[in-house]
């Protein structure tokens, strides 16, 4: 198992649940609904790419040297940092130009899950071709 990517993932879940009891409890009368939306849809997207992170821990004990779960948890933890980082300060400075940012998080969560996508395919297909050769 790739411990990193398990550390990530914890720590990332860990945070999106004490920023979302923040948002819940410490913004709810500070920020504009608007604004409180924003806060709300980075902890979302944090808490599943964090299981999604966990994910490709897991995946990687099947196999320990596949460059495309590296790459995934990368590009996951990526997506948590731009993506999320950029709705929390935006949310939470008022910045618009923040807003600018979130894509490329947006974009490294797609490219994760695509690289999840090659290696299931690739998965699956190694497992057909043993199948037939019985």
């Amino acid at each position: 198992m790739q411990p990193r990517f398990l550390l990530l993932s914890t720590l990332s879940a860990f945070f999106a649940v004490a920023f979302g009891a923040f948002g819940a409890h410490g913004l709810k009368a500070i920020l504009s609904p608007e604004m409180l939306t924003v806060y709300k849809t980075a902890v979302t997207y944090q808490m599943w790419h964090a299981l999604g992170l966990g994910l490709i821990a897991v995946l990687s004990q099947l196999n320990k040297t596949s460059r495309l779960l590296n790459y995934a948890g990368w590009l996951m933890f990526a997506g948590i940092l731009l993506f999320s980082g950029s709705l929390y300060a935006l949310s939470l400075s008022g910045l618009k130009w923040l807003g600018m940012i979130t894509p490329l998080g947006g974009l490294c969560f797609l490219a994760a899950w695509l690289l999840l996508i090659l290696f299931s395919f690739n998965a699956h297909n190694s497992e057909t071709t043993a199948d037939e050769s019985i």
